[in-house]
């Protein structure tokens, strides 16, 4: 099976939308059906100590700072565990999922992957490329999966809509957070900058300070000179 699309986000920069992107908690919190996405160093990870290593987890926060954001985003080459349910049709299956970043190089973002439930399992690999355009960003994304069981007896035609309504509840959500998240860059910039200027007017203070007692004081040895030798002034 094969899915695309592009999603346009207004008012919104590459390096914004890139962040959110590549926050493993922000993706979570936006995936409908998501119950935990974490780190793992295998692909082959046991899903049981997942589940209470997740129940246990305090430190993966939503949060907007820009730094925390950095600092744990993906990584080419990084494995990711998650576990997912989702209605398609009137099934019901929970996956557990392993999926790895292939590729990770601004705009562009490439990964791959495979979940299996009681009675489907699928193999995917996707991809995402982010265009700047007159009123924002475009998100260009991709899939193609391969799906066994009964969830593929249902068909493309069925399946579909399903992967539409979860993309499109998805980058709804990431927009929601991008707003956020520009507040705050906003804020870390300027905060940056103010500081910049403090330093730069500290430094400029202190150079007039010192060029001033130079100059006065070498003034007045010349004065008191001049009137030693009688030369007036």
């Amino acid at each position: 099976m094969e899915f695309n699309g592009t999603f346009e986000l207004s008012d919104a920069t590459i390096d914004e939308v890139w962040l959110a992107l590549s926050d493993p908690v922000m993706v979570r919190e936006a995936l409908p059906g998501c119950q935990f996405l974490l780190k793992v160093d295998s692909e082959d990870p046991d899903f049981d100590e997942l589940r209470k290593r997740a129940e246990e987890e305090e430190t993966q926060e939503t949060t907007v700072d820009p730094e925390v954001i950095r600092s744990r985003a993906f990584e080419e080459g990084d494995h990711y565990a998650a576990v997912m349910s989702i209605s398609v049709g009137s099934v019901n299956p929970t996956f557990e999922t392993v999926v790895t970043i292939d590729e990770r190089d601004k705009p562009k973002m490439n990964a791959s992957g495979e979940g299996s439930s009681g009675n489907s399992s699928f193999e995917m690999s996707s991809g995402m490329e982010l265009v700047e355009t007159d009123g924002g960003v475009a998100v260009e994304w991709w899939a193609e999966a391969d799906v066994f069981g009964r969830i593929a007896q249902m068909g493309q035609r069925v399946v579909n809509p399903v992967a539409n309504r979860v993309v499109k509840r998805f980058f709804g959500d990431i927009r929601d957070r991008i707003e956020e998240l520009k507040a705050a860059m906003h804020e870390d910039a300027e905060s940056e900058s103010g500081a910049e200027a403090s330093t730069d007017g500290e430094t400029a203070t202190s150079g007039d300070r010192d060029s001033g007692d130079d100059s006065g004081s070498k003034g007045g040895i010349v004065a008191r000179i001049k009137r030693l030798l009688g030369l007036g002034g």
